[in-house]
């Protein structure tokens, strides 16, 4: 009995299991005919406003073909017109809805339209919802920068920074020229924000239209975007970091960006490509991507440009005017003239030969030669000339002026001298401007570093004696203990690795505002150059009364437009900013012609020949304009008339 219990007790408690148990799910969708065709409707209403608007003209054929085949068929017009007719007048009856105050005939009738006409106001309504969503869709995909750029024979610009906008002016500049120029940006940030700083920050596009893409440069598909493989040339600028991103690396960005870009190579037919750096140790990788690039790519390492560039203009007053002016396209800059019709001529003829055109060297099968030896025959040499434009080099006139070598002056016999000078401030370049200025300097010459922050990295000098003091460069009276009255050139750099741009410039402001007044107090006429992170500061440095000043993103955005232009001025720029060879000196006039005697500009082209020099440019008191000490004139007409007096100085290509 026991047994038997037991048994039934568990067969009870098997069935009762049984009747509990849920179904398993098998996993499986439903397959339905209503599923199917759920899902082919999702799938046509995700391709966006044309299947919505296809979907309602479906839904409005066939109403006004329903409401068609009613009239026709119930008869409920006094006239019968037809089934084309019919629907016809459906299809009024559903788009306009006065349509249905004209008609007349049985209430039935008129009911009937009625119903149509309110049938087709949900459908007027939600056609014009429709499209008003399809292009505020339209609109906002724009915004966000993501079409492709159709263009050939355009400038890109791949990155974001201050000095983008000095590139866009000067290309633009530049593209006065050309028929319909395009200039297509690409950084990683919103195009709208893009755009708005562009027009505010560039004031006169000069017909160039700007295309701004939203993506990244290092990004293949994003690259496609701005079609570089059919562009005339690239720049890619060292980007600003991001705010928030901790560690970031600007070079790593143009690396990358450079390598993106040999996807796109077309070989020889491929764009020309100039790349900003900052770091010098990145060049050879750089040099690297670009080493079997048949269209050329420019490296431009900013610490050493913008180093050398001060020092070139620290050693004499006027000198940062002079660069600005053969760096910029607003005046005159540097072109190659290969038509010219002077082979048999030497370099001296070639210089007085243009009324308009001032020749400063040739360009042969070893390179170029800036201020070759008077002799030196032209031959097949392509010359390099400073002229106002492009457009007058073919038809450049031939001058008529007249030397008068009577007028030749006496040039005195000047030793090398010892001499001090101050660097005021400290930051990643200082090391290279100290190794730069002991190239230039004599033997037993000194040099004052007054820094805040320490010198890091003062490299071992050979005629150079430095002497580092750690104090404020904004006191008064450490400034008055420094720049003292015999410096013969003080250099103000900003502590942009210890502050950020505007905290940096401040402090260079103040400090150039002491150092004028001291300098102004003693008489003295020691170059003055300083660094500006800003270009507008700039403008704020010379109310101040400051004559040199190099801005140090702005001049390597001169550099980085006159390359991306034409890359053959790479080793032009390069010789002019070097220690060996020829550089830009302002010699007093008086060397070259009589003090009071009044001539033709070519006679102090001969006579700066005479002495192994080009002469390029004069500069005079008074040429000066807002108060500055000095005014600078490049590449005058020979026929123009020039009377020499004190303190007036001639522009020259020249060797130390």
């Amino acid at each position: 009995m026991a047994r038997t219990g037991q048994e039934m007790r568990r067969r009870t408690a098997k069935a009762i299991g049984q009747r509990t148990e849920a179904p398993r799910s098998t996993g499986s969708p439903a397959t339905g005919l209503r599923a199917q065709l759920r899902y082919g409707f999702d799938n046509t209403m995700s391709r966006g406003t044309p299947a919505l608007v296809g979907w309602l003209f479906a839904v409005t054929l066939v109403l006004v073909f329903f409401f068609a085949v009613i009239d026709v068929i119930s008869s409920l017009r006094d006239e019968d017109l037809g089934f084309w007719k019919a629907s016809f007048q459906a299809l009024m009856h559903a788009l306009d809805p006065g349509t249905v105050a004209g008609d007349t005939g049985s209430w039935q009738f008129l009911v009937t339209m009625l119903v149509l006409t309110v049938a087709g106001l949900f459908i007027v309504s939600a056609l014009i919802g429709v499209i008003a969503a399809g292009i505020d869709a339209r609109i906002a995909d724009l915004q966000r920068g993501r079409s492709v750029v159709l263009e050939s024979g355009h400038t890109v610009i791949l990155g974001w920074s201050d000095s983008i906008f000095t590139v866009i002016s000067e290309i633009a500049i530049a593209n006065e020229s050309r028929r319909k120029p395009v200039i297509a940006v690409q950084a990683d940030r919103d195009k709208v924000e893009m755009e708005e700083d562009i027009r505010a920050k560039v004031a006169d596009l000069r017909g160039t239209r700007v295309v701004c893409r939203s993506g990244s440069p290092s990004d293949l598909d994003d690259l496609a975007i701005v079609s570089p493989g059919a562009s005339r040339s690239v720049v890619v600028l060292s980007p600003d970091a991001p705010s928030g991103r901790e560690g970031f690396d600007p070079d790593r960005e143009v690396i990358k960006s450079l390598l993106a870009l040999r996807s796109t190579d077309d070989g020889p037919n491929g764009p020309r490509v100039v790349a900003q750096l900052r770091d010098p140790s990145n060049l050879e990788v750089a040099r690297l991507i670009g080493r079997d690039r048949a269209a050329g790519l420019s490296l431009l390492d900013v610490r050493e440009t913008v180093a050398k560039l001060v020092v070139q203009t620290s050693r004499q007053s006027g000198a940062a005017a002079v660069y600005r002016e053969l760096f910029d396209y607003d005046g005159d800059e540097i072109y190659f003239l290969e038509q010219h019709g002077l082979a048999e001529a030497t370099y001296a003829d070639a210089q007085l030969h243009f009324e308009t055109l001032t020749v400063i060297g040739v360009v042969g099968p070893g390179g170029v030669r800036l201020n070759p030896a008077a002799g030196t025959v032209v031959g097949a040499q392509s010359l390099v000339v400073v002229a106002e434009d492009d457009s007058i080099l073919a038809a450049a006139p031939q001058s008529t002026a007249t030397v008068d070598r009577g007028a030749f002056a006496v040039r005195p016999i000047e030793e090398p001298r010892p001499t001090h000078g101050v660097v005021l401030g400290w930051n990643e370049r200082a090391p290279i401007i100290v190794s730069e200025l002991d190239r230039y300097a004599a033997p037993g010459s000194t040099l004052t570093v007054v820094t805040s922050y320490g010198a890091e990295g003062l490299p071992a000098t050979a005629n150079l004696v430095v002497t580092v003091v750690e104090e404020s460069t904004t006191r008064r009276a450490v400034l008055d203990t420094h720049v003292a009255t015999h410096v013969d050139q003080v250099i103000v750099l900003c502590y942009s690795d210890d502050l950020d741009a505007e905290a940096a410039d401040a402090t260079t402001l103040i400090t150039l505002l002491h150092v004028r007044d001291i300098l102004a107090l003693a008489s003295s006429q020691a170059p003055v150059v300083s660094e500006m992170m800003d270009d507008r500061n700039r403008a704020l440095a010379q109310v101040a009364d400051i004559d040199d000043v190099v801005v140090s993103g702005e001049i390597v955005s001169l550099i980085v437009a006159q390359l991306a232009e034409d890359d053959r001025i790479e080793p032009v720029f390069h010789d002019l900013l070097q220690a060996d060879g020829s550089e830009i000196y302002l010699r007093p006039a008086s060397w070259y012609v009589v003090p009071g005697r009044e001539v033709d500009w070519a006679t102090v082209v001969a006579a700066a020949s005479e002495h192994g020099e080009t002469a390029i440019g004069f500069s005079s008191a008074s040429l000066a304009e807002g108060g500055s000490r000095f005014g600078v004139v490049v590449n005058p007409a020979k026929s123009d008339r020039v009377e020499v007096h004190e303190g007036d100085r001639v522009v020259v290509l020249a060797e130390l």
